[in-house]
């Protein structure tokens, strides 16, 4: 791997690369399945437990006695991918280069989602904190709410209210638009 341009650490077993990988930031980690100690399937949400980095690396997972099934484990078990022995340094390089590119796709998705401006009601009114004071009532209940006002009142600020203070908050928030008065039929 140095040869084609990329600084490269070797160790014999898992256990070696659980300490490596608290340590120091890697881009891929290459990973036989067949490991003295801890087995290679296991190491992945043992290291990624133990990592002081919050990317973490992309594991390419190895085998000499791969099928499908162990293929399919490897990567519902989070490696990017597989590879059956023997290994060529063509096959190596492009999974290598394939898993830094996904890397890097993935951290520069969540930093935009990290540093994306959240919206926030700001004031300090007492209508103001009562708002707050009930929104967060809200957000921490499994109802359904629906908002309703004018143009222009602050449907959509409400809204990211609720799913930021909800349990929910880390998944997809969909806004929908409902055009005209949906009981009419015009």
């Amino acid at each position: 791997m140095e040869d084609e341009g990329y600084e490269a650490d070797a160790v014999a077993d898992a256990e070696s690369c659980l300490a490596r990988v608290a340590v120091q930031n890697y881009d891929v980690v290459l990973l036989d399945v067949w490991l003295p100690g801890i087995d290679g399937m296991a190491t992945p949400r043992a290291y990624s437990k133990r990592s002081r980095f919050g990317e973490r690396p992309m594991v390419v997972m190895i085998s000499g006695h791969g099928n499908i099934e162990t293929a399919v484990k490897a990567t519902k078990l989070g490696a990017f991918d597989f590879l059956e022995k023997p290994l060529t340094i063509e096959k190596v390089t492009v999974l290598v280069k394939n898993a830094i590119q996904q890397r890097r796709l993935e951290i520069e998705n969540q930093r935009f989602k990290n540093d994306r401006a959240k919206p926030e009601i700001i004031g300090e009114s007492v209508p103001v904190k009562a708002l707050r004071q009930q929104l967060a009532l809200m957000a921490a209940t499994n109802g359904r709410v629906l908002i309703f006002g004018e143009s222009g009142t602050g449907k959509e600020l409400v809204a990211h209210a609720i799913h930021e203070g909800s349990p929910r908050v880390n998944e997809l928030f969909v806004e929908v638009e409902l055009r005209g008065d949906p009981g009419r039929s015009d």
